[in-house]
């Protein structure tokens, strides 16, 4: 069963941003549901999935990230209506979080710090200098352990110096009070590293690279596109190889993994993703990621 969001505060309707995913995994016959995410995030599972029937088997959400506690209470309530998500808590947590698989892909993956802190005002500013420091002069991207604020690249994202500690904590601070409640896991500092260009975003400013995102089925490349939908991506096939030996590691059947190649020619993973709450680049039609997603075992 394919399990998408409805529409928040309305009617018994797909949420926008998945319609063409349903109507695709429809289209393949495969089964789908309605859960009421926003009765999720406020904790009333009886009414999140009172649209989700009774069954046997194995469920896939396609919807919008949560966080690790709320998936594991997702998880639980529906094993309690026979269904059984494809990834475990464990396995959600584990590419959802950077610093809980950072191990598999810091060989291929820029220098990276993090500083646990459960809100934003737990943070111990010691510790960010002295990571900051660790990662020694030059430009440092800012983010939680799940997500960045890149489309206000300069205010809260980008970092030109790390050894400026002055501006660096200006927008970290920034980074953190604009994160507010989605903040998750705590504060993570990132080398930046110089991947091969491709635009500027027209609305935020933020320098576009020539970044793909891939899916990952059951431990096999089951779809991949570009991440952009602005710009003009090379033509030659997006090498994939080099990924065989991390892919093989990570605990989890359903998972993204991001990946840029630098100016000087190597290729680089940005980070993992759990694949049931990974966006869909525009470039990647419905169709084929249902498809990828129909042959996948119990």
């Amino acid at each position: 069963m394919l399990l998408f969001p409805a529409e928040p505060f309305s009617a018994r309707v797909p949420d926008e941003a998945y319609c063409a995913e349903l109507d695709a995994a429809q289209a393949l016959g495969l089964n789908t549901a309605l859960l009421d995410f926003e009765a999720l995030l406020d904790g009333d599972l009886t009414r999140a999935l009172r649209w989700v029937p009774a069954g046997e088997g194995q469920a896939i959400f396609r919807g919008w990230m949560m966080a690790p506690d709320t998936y594991a209470a997702l998880f639980d309530a529906l094993q309690g209506r026979g269904w059984t998500l494809l990834n475990t808590p464990a396995q959600y947590r584990h590419t959802h979080w950077l610093p809980d698989s950072f191990h598999h892909i810091a060989p291929h993956s820029p220098d990276t710090r993090w500083i646990p802190a459960a809100t934003p005002g737990a943070l111990n500013w010691a510790e960010v200098d002295a990571a900051l420091a660790a990662l020694g002069p030059g430009p440092v991207v800012v983010k939680d352990y799940v997500k960045s604020r890149k489309h206000e690249w300069t205010e809260a994202c980008f970092i030109p110096d790390a050894a400026d500690l002055g501006h660096a904590r200006t927008v970290i601070r920034t980074f953190a009070e604009r994160q507010g409640s989605g903040w998750q896991g705590g504060l993570v500092l990132r080398r930046f590293e110089p991947f091969q260009a491709l635009a500027t975003h027209s609305r935020s400013g933020m320098p576009l690279t020539r970044e793909y995102r891939l899916f990952v089925v059951d431990g096999q490349l089951a779809a991949q596109a570009e991440y952009w939908e602005e710009g003009e991506y090379p033509s030659q096939a997006l090498p994939t190889g080099w990924l065989a030996e991390v892919i093989g590691r990570v605990d989890s059947r359903f998972f993204t993994v991001d990946v840029a190649q630098r100016k000087d020619g190597v290729w680089r993973v940005v980070e993992l993703g759990d694949g049931q709450v990974a966006g869909r680049p525009e470039r990647l039609s419905p169709e084929a990621l249902m498809q990828a997603l129909s042959a996948v075992g119990c």
